[in-house]
C-alpha cells in the first residue's frame, strides 16, 4: 500500500489548493508570542475537555531564544482562566524569570528533564485526565486497535514506576528516559505525557491519546479487540502520526477556542 503525505488526502480536481504548513517567523519576538498564544489556547482546550484535576497538570513551550527556559502555566491557576499574560518563564534552575506567579515544582522536575533530553522538542503536555490515568494503572502501552491509536504505534513508552509526586529532577530524568525518542509516555499510576515540535502538536497528541485510552478501555470492557496488523499499523502511523499531521489536526481546535474565548489573547 502506498504511503501518502497529508496533502494527498485533499480532493480538489478543479482548484490548486496548497496544503497548510506550520508558520515561519520574522523575529524571535514573533515566534515567542506565537508559542505563548498557542499555549494559552491549549490550556483552554484542556479545560474544555475536562483534563484538569485541581492544580495538577502542565503544558510547556520552550522559549525560542533562551532555549534552556520554558513557558508554563502558573501554579494553582485554573486552565480555563489562563491568558497569554499569565504564562510564566522558568529557567533551567526552576526560577521564575518572567511573570508574577510561582511554578509547580512537579512541572519543573518533569519538563526541565524532557526539554533537556530532547532538543527537538518545543512543547510537552502532561495532565491527570480521566482515561489516561485509568489506562496508566495497567502499566501497558496502547494497542493498535483503531486508526487514531496507530499514531502511537512503536512511538510511545511506559514509565513503569510510581514513587509519589515528582519533585526530584532525577525522577524527571527517568521519565525522560522512558519517553526516549517517542512522542508520548504513559506514566504508570499517574497519567500521560506527550511532546511535539510545536505546542499544537504536543497538545493534539495528548488529546488523541486520551481518547485512544478511552477507546481501548471501552473495547476491552466489551470483549477482546481485534488488533490492526503490524504492517498496517506501521503504515497508518506514517499517515496519521507525523509531526505535520499532529500540527494540522490541532488547527480546527485552535479556530474553535479562539473564536469562543478571544480573551485568552490578553
Amino acid at each position: 500500500m502506498e504511503n501518502r503525505e497529508m496533502g494527498d488526502y485533499m480532493i480538489a480536481p478543479n482548484r490548486p489548493f496548497k496544503f497548510p504548513q506550520p508558520p515561519t517567523f520574522g523575529s524571535v519576538e514573533e515566534e515567542r508570542l506565537h508559542r505563548k498564544q498557542r499555549l494559552a489556547a491549549a490550556f483552554r482546550l484542556f479545560a474544555k475537555f475536562g483534563f484538569d484535576e485541581g492544580v495538577a497538570g502542565h503544558i510547556t513551550a520552550r522559549d525560542p531564544e533562551k532555549i534552556d527556559h520554558f513557558w508554563v502555566n502558573p501554579f494553582g491557576m485554573d486552565f480555563s482562566q489562563i491568558r497569554v499574560s499569565d504564562l510564566i518563564l522558568v529557567n533551567d534552575r526552576g526560577e521564575v524569570v518572567e511573570g508574577e506567579h510561582p511554578v509547580n515544582a512537579a512541572a519543573f522536575a518533569i519538563h526541565s528533564s524532557v526539554h533537556s533530553a530532547r532538543p527537538d522538542v518545543v512543547a510537552a503536555a502532561h495532565a491527570h485526565s480521566m482515561y489516561g490515568k485509568a489506562w496508566s494503572a495497567l502499566g501497558r502501552t496502547l494497542d493498535p486497535i483503531t486508526q487514531d491509536a496507530c499514531a502511537f504505534y512503536d512511538d510511545h513508552g511506559v514509565f513503569d514506576d510510581y514513587t509519589g509526586v515528582v519533585f526530584d529532577p532525577a525522577e524527571g530524568q527517568r521519565i525522560a528516559a522512558a519517553l526516549g525518542t517517542g512522542k508520548a509516555a504513559i506514566l504508570r499510576n499517574h497519567g500521560l505525557l506527550t511532546v511535539g515540535k510545536s505546542v499544537d502538536e504536543a497538545a493534539w497528541w495528548f488529546i488523541t491519546m486520551e481518547r485512544s485510552c478511552q477507546a481501548q478501555l471501552l473495547a476491552e470492557a466489551a470483549g477482546e479487540p481485534h488488533l490492526i496488523s503490524p504492517e498496517n499499523a506501521k503504515l497508518t502511523s506514517q499517515q496519521v502520526g507525523s509531526n505535520l499531521a499532529g500540527w494540522f489536526q490541532f488547527q480546527p481546535l485552535w479556530d474553535r477556542i479562539t473564536r469562543e474565548q478571544p480573551e485568552l489573547f490578553e
